[in-house]
């Protein structure tokens, strides 16, 4: 990923008919606070300023709304890019959490719900307990529609829904 950016305007402003404001680049700072610190510096111009996230980028939608920036964004930007695709894949799969939430969840990477059901027949052992001239008469694709149920993909991330 890019540098994430949000622009920072104040409603102010923009009641007032101006757009007024710059793109800063949050990866720039270590917490909310010092962000918001520099936001108070580029609006210093108003007393008290309500600030306005008009537009963003490179980060999940999730962390960004027009009236504020969540704390939390400055955990995510810290994290490597593999955990960073992770955490999207958990967030895209329908989950709310953490990136330990994402990690606990997580069930394997595959292809397709076909390739995640058979590697579960083959680590678990259960297909072992059918006898070897009955396993081709065993339908992975209906036990892959079954399997997701219990699981969510975004991906191809596959994830436990329990």
């Amino acid at each position: 990923m890019n540098n994430a950016s949000v622009y920072v305007g104040t409603y102010n402003k923009y009641n007032n008919g101006s757009i007024k404001g710059a793109w800063v680049d949050l990866t720039k700072f270590s917490d909310h606070d010092s962000f918001i610190d520099h936001c108070k510096q580029l609006h210093n111009d108003e007393t008290d300023p309500e600030f306005m996230y008009q537009d963003f980028e490179n980060f999940p939608k999730e962390f960004y709304s027009e009236s504020s920036i969540d704390p939390e964004l400055w955990d995510f930007l810290n994290l490597d890019d593999g955990d960073k695709e992770l955490l999207n894949a958990y967030h895209e799969a329908g989950f709310e959490g953490d990136i330990e939430d994402a990690r606990d969840a997580f069930a394997g990477q595959f292809d397709d719900d076909y390739s995640f059901a058979w590697d579960m027949l083959e680590n678990s052992g259960d297909l072992s307990l059918i006898p070897d001239h009955l396993q081709a008469y065993f339908d992975v694709e209906k036990f892959a529609r079954d399997l997701m149920f219990d699981y969510s993909e975004a991906n191809g991330y596959y994830f436990t829904n329990y």
